[in-house]
């Protein structure tokens, strides 16, 4: 798409965004692996990702990611636009009366950096945070989680964006939550594009935190303790997208992998990382179908050995060649 073709009725060009064209997705995901997007737009801020998000045709596919730390795109590429929101929706501040206890949180913060702007603002409960490799926004999408914590135990609203640009705040109440799930309830969405081809689709853009009193020391000492744990639990030296599958009521799906011998296994370039075996790393230059075909063995070889069947927690996009 060419930017200049979206101007004003003055003839001056609105969007101030970054277009890239059939580039690859390699360096916008975690795993390091996959096929181009035909489109990459990397927004300025909120207000021109909302200008661009309006100038799109109504049948325009659109995928909005932050670090790209829980996807997988298919070697044949992304059909349509990829929305880059990392550090470019990175509003952070305080909210409230007294400006303690609320954080907003744009969805492009990394939520590490949310965790440290709790903790130096005497805030506790955020530290679970910085052990989520991942955006806000994707936090949110998917209900992120660690030691024991997630990200909508905390949620006191949140703000969505429409296809036609339109800005909302809602409540957790909008949403059916579970474990790494977060959908909007059907009686809540607003209706269909004018297409009908696609519903009208939300992301979330922000979010405003309710946070605890505390102390500073003592949410960084914690964060440190975190931090600490998954350097020595996860395989961090490598290319990988974190825990690929959920874990199955009362168990845990490292164990399972694990129980099934399948430590070590790779296909090409693509391993079940022998330090956890939820992680598939890339050792070099492991191809989307490496990664996606070790993930079928799993899935095979866990269902014939223990009858469980696994569900994959990363999100998968594209086509395969």
């Amino acid at each position: 798409m060419d930017m200049s073709e979206i101007k004003s009725a003055h003839g001056i060009t609105l969007l101030r965004g970054e277009m890239r064209v059939n580039e690859s997705m390699k360096k916008y995901t975690s795993w390091r692996a996959g096929g181009a997007a035909e489109r990459i737009y990397i927004p300025a801020d909120l207000t021109d990702f909302g200008r661009f998000l309006s100038s799109l045709a109504p049948d325009e596919p659109v995928y909005v990611i932050g670090l790209g730390s829980n996807l997988l795109v298919r070697d044949g590429g992304v059909r349509g636009t990829v929305v880059v929101l990392h550090a470019r929706l990175n509003e952070l501040r305080l909210e409230g009366e007294n400006e303690n206890g609320m954080v907003y949180a744009q969805a492009g913060l990394a939520c590490a950096k949310v965790a440290r702007f709790a903790a130096s603002h005497g805030l506790a409960d955020a530290e679970f945070l910085a052990g989520i490799p991942g955006t806000i926004g994707g936090a949110l999408a998917m209900n992120a989680g660690c030691y024991g914590t997630e990200t909508w135990e905390i949620v006191e609203k949140v703000q969505t964006i429409s296809r036609t640009g339109q800005l909302r705040e809602r409540p957790p109440a909008d949403y059916a939550i579970g474990y790494r799930h977060v959908a909007l309830k059907p009686e809540m969405r607003v209706g269909e594009s004018k297409s009908g081809d696609f519903p009208d689709e939300e992301w979330f853009v922000g979010g405003w935190f309710r946070l605890l009193g505390g102390t500073h020391d003592a949410s960084r000492q914690k964060i440190k303790e975190f931090l600490v744990r998954r350097i020595a639990s996860q395989p961090l030296n490598l290319p990988n997208a974190g825990s690929v599958f959920r874990n199955p009521p009362g168990n845990r799906a490292a164990r399972l992998i694990e129980s099934c011998g399948l430590k070590g296994f790779r296909i090409g370039a693509a391993m079940v990382s022998p330090k956890h075996a939820n992680f598939i790393v890339n050792t070099g230059a492991a191809t989307a179908a490496d990664i996606e075909a070790v993930m079928r063995v799993i899935k095979h070889e866990v269902k014939q050995n223990t009858g469980i069947e696994l569900e994959q927690e990363v999100r998968i996009i594209g086509v395969a060649l």
